[in-house]
């Protein structure tokens, strides 16, 4: 299974069945889950066989291969009272290679850029797989300009006062609640800064539809398209949309959509349903999560994401409901 990240269309179903076959050995609540719906190896024979382990047993389980030992523990950023999610990280070099090898196919080299990154609350946790991947960037891009900004708005405008006159690519990677937080106080003219939320109101402020967002920030940094990235602590891929919310996921991270009355069959593309994702750079956890996300897959294997199940909760790294 080291043949993930070479992974192509062609491919894909058969290195899945060898993860699932694998991940059913070694996660034990992965296996209980499945033997609780009579699947296992002998009656999983194609990608529509393979079960979605429903993303709240992060919550209360150890979701990692018994064979293995967790690096790193992540953690989701919960709203108070919530259980948060913990991730326990088997081997942090492929959650590495993964948002590399993914900046890279989406956005190109990262030494070609200036990383800021705008994380309250994220920097102030030391578990967060959001600000472990952007300080990663940040590192790689090699470039004096990169860093992180807290709460310093001031600083931050500053900053990119100075970068819009320079012919260095930028990148603005922010949590949304402090994206809106900073363009409420400050406008500036930088129509070549890539701004890029993550999602996260966190009950920060009043919950926005993703158009009313992009519209505020497009007008604060005068820039025509606002990227955005969907991740959460329980996976380690990303998938990436560089306008009107359409994402692309690199070639070992798929999403399917589940029928929301009947949850163990997959739908066609187009049709709006529960998000399931395939993430088969998770190898030592689970790659197959069932979420609680609304979703619509397209033929060319794009997909939008459309808000919440009325019943799951609001999570910090969600995404707005259109």
């Amino acid at each position: 299974m080291d043949n993930i990240f070479s992974i192509t269309d062609l491919t894909f179903e058969a290195v899945a069945l060898d993860v699932f076959r694998y991940q059913y050995q070694q996660v034990e609540i992965y296996q209980l889950y499945c033997n609780s719906l009579k699947r296992d190896p002998s009656t999983v024979k194609c990608l529509a066989d393979i079960p979605f382990l429903p993303i709240e047993f992060f919550k209360t389980h150890t979701v990692i291969a018994k064979e293995k030992n967790a690096e790193k523990v992540f953690e989701s950023s919960g709203t108070t009272g919530q259980v948060s999610s913990k991730h326990p990280v088997a081997d942090l070099s492929l959650y590495e290679r993964s948002f590399e090898k993914c900046f890279e196919l989406f956005y190109g080299d990262v030494k070609e850029y200036v990383i800021l990154a705008l994380l309250p609350s994220y920097l102030e946790r030391d578990n967060s797989s959001l600000a472990y991947m952007a300080k990663n960037l940040i590192e790689r891009s090699h470039q004096n300009a990169s860093g992180f900004f807290l709460n310093e708005f001031e600083k931050l405008y500053d900053w990119l006062d100075v970068l819009k006159n320079g012919k260095r690519k930028v990148m603005l990677l922010g949590v949304t609640f402090g994206l809106l937080d900073f363009a409420e106080q400050y406008k500036i003219d930088f129509p070549d800064l890539i701004v890029m939320e993550t999602g996260g109101m966190k009950g920060r402020r009043e919950e926005l539809t993703r158009e009313e967002v992009h519209l505020q920030l497009r007008t604060a940094f005068d820039v025509a398209d606002i990227h955005s990235e969907y991740g959460m602590t329980e996976l380690l891929s990303q998938g990436y949309s560089k306008a009107n919310g359409i994402f692309h996921s690199p070639p070992w991270m798929r999403l399917l959509t589940r029928d929301m009355y009947d949850p163990l069959t997959i739908q066609k593309e187009n049709a709006t349903g529960a998000v399931n994702v395939i993430d088969l750079a998770n190898l030592y956890s689970c790659s197959f999560i069932s979420t609680g996300d609304l979703g619509r897959t397209k033929a060319d294997g794009s997909f939008e994401i459309l808000g919440r199940m009325d019943n799951a909760e609001i999570r910090g790294c969600n995404l707005m409901a259109l």
